[in-house]
């Protein structure tokens, strides 16, 4: 595998997208929900240096399962989000690569009635959205690469990596 981003240099990213999203969300009522499971690394190092009072929830999206590396049908499974309802919701991801994942939960987000839908992506493959949104958030634009670590992974595995990196085709 080759690494792609450093542990050093992600901690500093996310400080810093935190500091902003709380200077962006300061007044409201924001709920921050994670996209489960890629997402929990991202969102713990997150919301501890979001500082504003928050509520977090959780959302499982998969369309990735086993050895794949290719998506399949999208997953959707709502049943751990709190009530949203009149409040700001920021969806945080561990990567923007069609779009169509992003697409999906906003769209069921949206269907419980919040103030507002936001996104923020660890990881952004620049290039391959298949719709006509963006994320409102990234921290690192990546090449078109099979990625793990800092929660991303392959086959149940890498999630533990506190730093990100590109999969060989031996590695697959």
């Amino acid at each position: 595998m080759q690494t792609l981003i450093e542990a050093d240099e992600i901690q500093k990213v996310v400080a810093d997208l935190g500091r902003r999203i709380a200077t962006e969300y300061q007044g409201e009522p924001l709920t921050v929900l994670g996209v489960l499971t890629g997402s929990i690394v991202f969102l713990a190092d997150l919301i501890r240096t979001i500082d504003l009072p928050l509520r977090v929830g959780l959302i499982q999206a998969s369309s990735y399962r086993g050895a794949t590396t290719r998506p399949l049908e999208l997953r959707i499974n709502d049943s751990l989000v709190p009530d949203i309802r009149d409040r700001a919701v920021l969806l945080v991801d561990d990567i923007f690569d069609t779009g169509q994942t992003l697409s999906a939960l906003i769209d069921t987000i949206r269907g419980s009635s919040p103030r507002s839908v936001r996104s923020a992506v660890l990881l952004w493959k620049t290039g391959k959205a298949k719709v006509p949104i963006q994320p409102d958030y990234h921290c690192f634009p990546i090449p078109d690469r099979f990625v793990v670590g800092y929660g991303l992974d392959y086959n149940d595995d890498y999630r533990h990596l506190p730093f990100i990196a590109a999969l060989e085709p031996k590695d697959l």
